[in-house]
C-alpha cells in the first residue's frame, strides 16, 4: 500500500505544471503538489528504498522511475554510478509529466 501512495504523491509532484487545468480541484491539487515538491528528494529516496525492499512488480518499477526523477539533483554525488544514473534520470525527466500521469494511474489502480 505504501508504494502505491508514493507513486501517487510522486506523480502529483511530476505533474505539477498541468494540475491547474483540472476543473474544480486543479488549483488545490497544484498547491498540494507544490508543497510536496519541497520534499521531493526525500520522497524520491523513500520511494526507491521501499520499491527495492518490498518489490511488488509494476508498482515498484514505477516507484523507482519516479524516485530517480525526484532525486536527479543528488545523483551525481553518488560514487561509482552517480553520473550514469544522473544521465538516465535527466533523460526520464524530459518525460516527467507523462511519467507523472502514469504513476498516478498505476498508484490508484494498485489501491483498488
Amino acid at each position: 500500500m505504501w508504494i502505491e501512495i508514493l507513486n501517487i504523491i510522486g506523480g502529483l509532484i511530476l505533474c505539477m505544471g498541468i494540475l491547474g487545468a483540472i476543473p474544480a480541484i486543479g488549483k488545490e491539487l497544484e498547491k498540494l503538489a507544490k508543497w510536496l515538491g519541497s520534499f521531493q528528494t526525500t520522497i524520491g529516496i523513500i520511494a526507491i528504498i521501499l520499491a527495492i525492499f518490498w518489490w511488488s512488480g509494476l508498482q515498484s518499477v514505477m516507484a523507482i522511475i519516479v524516485g530517480l526523477i525526484l532525486i536527479v539533483g543528488i545523483l551525481p554525488a553518488i560514487p561509482a554510478m552517480g553520473k550514469e544514473l544522473g544521465k538516465l534520470a535527466k533523460w526520464l525527466g524530459s518525460f516527467q509529466t507523462l511519467i507523472g500521469i502514469i504513476a498516478i494511474i498505476i498508484g490508484i489502480w494498485g489501491l483498488l
